[in-house]
């Protein structure tokens, strides 16, 4: 993290508050670099889709949903197109009532609204008051809220890293085992078994967990169901509808729907 972004949180990091929120805006393709903090963090954008990495997990949070990241976990936030963050800083007493390992959670419209509260108090909010208020509905909406699919656990091993990194930036990629056999130059079998031995899942569930993933993150910033369903790389838009029920409890209409009813009131 530049000097600059850390003389900015500082104040976030240190405040009295048990909870306190921090808005800022950022631009396309600003990354944070590895940092942490001595406070847990809600991390959540009304618009924008963020992409943190963490030492063994990979997170795409769009607009529909928050990432919940402990105090000291080590991260780096990429801005997938402009991004309109409003974050939340949480002592670690305060946090670990309601998580105490990194998640993806959905975002229901209470929760995006006392988000934006909270951002709005300031970070010296009045006691006995409020913001005492508001920050006891947040803790009880992040520990009501469903957690969500959307982290992918990094690899140390480079053959593995590297179809990991290529199927991340192009999920409708069709090749099959065999052929990212042949990308990460090593057998099928050896693939195989470093996918479910450094993911804990088998190359389909992860192409297809990442695959929604990007479809989630599509429809979260505009794409109708139909050009979802193609960036996630499905030929029918029915199947793709099934799965990403199937992963996600909804259908792709209502995800979209979930935000755009929300934004717009």
């Amino acid at each position: 993290m530049s000097p600059n972004r850390q003389t900015e949180i500082l104040p976030f990091e240190t405040a009295s508050r048990p909870i306190v929120g921090f808005a800022r805006d950022y631009p396309t393709g600003l990354s944070s670099g590895m940092h942490s903090h001595p406070r847990a963090q809600l991390l959540y954008a009304t618009s924008g889709v963020m992409r943190v990495d963490t030492q063994d997990s990979s997170f795409l949070v769009p607009p529909t949903t928050a990432l919940f990241l402990p105090a000291s976990v080590e991260h780096t936030v990429k801005m997938d197109g402009p991004v309109a963050m409003r974050a939340l800083f949480m002592l670690e007493e305060v946090a670990q009532r309601v998580a105490k390992v990194t998640k993806v959670i959905a975002i229901s419209g209470l929760l995006r609204e006392l988000i934006l509260a909270v951002c709005a108090e300031g970070v010296e909010w009045a006691r006995e008051g409020r913001g005492d208020h508001l920050a006891a509905l947040v803790l009880d909406e992040i520990g009501k809220a469903e957690p969500l699919p959307l982290g992918l656990r990094r690899s140390t091993d480079s053959r593995l890293r590297q179809v990991l990194e290529e199927l991340s930036k192009c999920p409708y990629d069709r090749r099959n085992l065999e052929e990212w056999a042949d990308v990460a130059n090593t057998s099928s079998r050896t693939l195989a078994r470093l996918f479910r031995t450094e993911t804990g899942m088998s190359f389909r569930q992860w192409r297809q967990q990442a695959r929604l993933a990007a479809a989630l993150s599509a429809l979260s910033t505009g794409a109708t169901p139909t050009r979802a369903a193609a960036i996630a790389g499905f030929d029918s838009v029915p199947a793709f509808g099934a799965a990403f029920r199937g992963l996600f409890g909804i259908t792709p209409g209502q995800a979209r729907g979930h935000y755009f009813g929300a934004h717009d009131k």
